[in-house]
């Protein structure tokens, strides 16, 4: 940031408040938290510590991790300060699990995992998947990966959206769980490859959602078009 904390102090405010918001909020958290008790109180605001994208975004849909002093600072001490403030966490593969792992987050209600391996998410989420998680977006790589999440364990989600590569058939599929997600109200299933699984796997998991209000599917279909 090119501000130093001298000179922000010498800001009011409401004019410090609209600097910041204009700033992203893990670097925020990084460069000011702890500095002076001022600054803390600021960047404390839900406005800066509710949700939080801690990985690197690019223009061409790639991800990395944060950089490794950032990642750091905040495993070690961040997360820690503003833990019950989180409701909601973008996470990727490589640094998800020490994330997770890296304090209790008694409030978060929505998550998002990219570039993951759908068993290695599941076995870390345990400690919030029965509570107060109501809200998942997850790329995943199989649609089976899809029917393992909506075993049971994430019974209170009402939105949940999903980003997969493929749509296959295979013995996998064939005793997944036929459960009712009844408290499920959203649903949005993107896949990248076409599939002419349609009717076989796409409708029936559709069915297993009676009380859905909303449904985006970008799904290219190779035989017959269902409804």
């Amino acid at each position: 940031m090119k501000h130093s904390p001298v000179e922000l102090n010498d800001l009011p405010d409401e004019i410090l408040m609209i600097i910041l918001k204009k700033l992203n909020n893990v670097q925020i958290l990084y460069s000011l938290i702890g500095v002076n008790k001022r600054l803390n109180t600021i960047v404390h605001d839900p406005i800066f510590t509710s949700h939080l994208t801690l990985m690197r975004c690019f223009s061409d849909d790639s991800i990395d991790p944060l950089p490794d002093p950032i990642l750091d600072r905040f495993c070690l001490q961040i997360l820690h300060e503003i833990h019950h403030k989180i409701q909601w966490l973008n996470l990727e593969s490589s640094s998800m699990k020490r994330i997770l792992l890296a304090t209790n987050y008694p409030n978060l209600f929505g998550l998002g995992l990219y570039d993951i391996e759908i068993e290695t998410a599941l076995s870390l989420v345990i400690d919030i998947k029965s509570s107060t998680l109501l809200e998942l977006h997850i790329c995943l790589k199989r649609f089976s990966d899809c029917l393992y999440l909506l075993d049971g364990r994430f019974n209170k989600l009402h939105t949940l959206h999903v980003d997969i590569d493929t749509i296959i058939s295979s013995s996998d599929l064939t005793n997944n769980n036929q459960e009712k997600l009844h408290d499920l109200k959203r649903f949005s299933l993107y896949c990248r490859m076409p599939t002419n699984t349609c009717n076989t796997l796409i409708e029936p998991f559709l069915q297993r959602m009676p009380n859905l209000e909303k449904l985006c599917l970008n799904v290219i279909c190779d035989k017959k078009t269902f409804y």
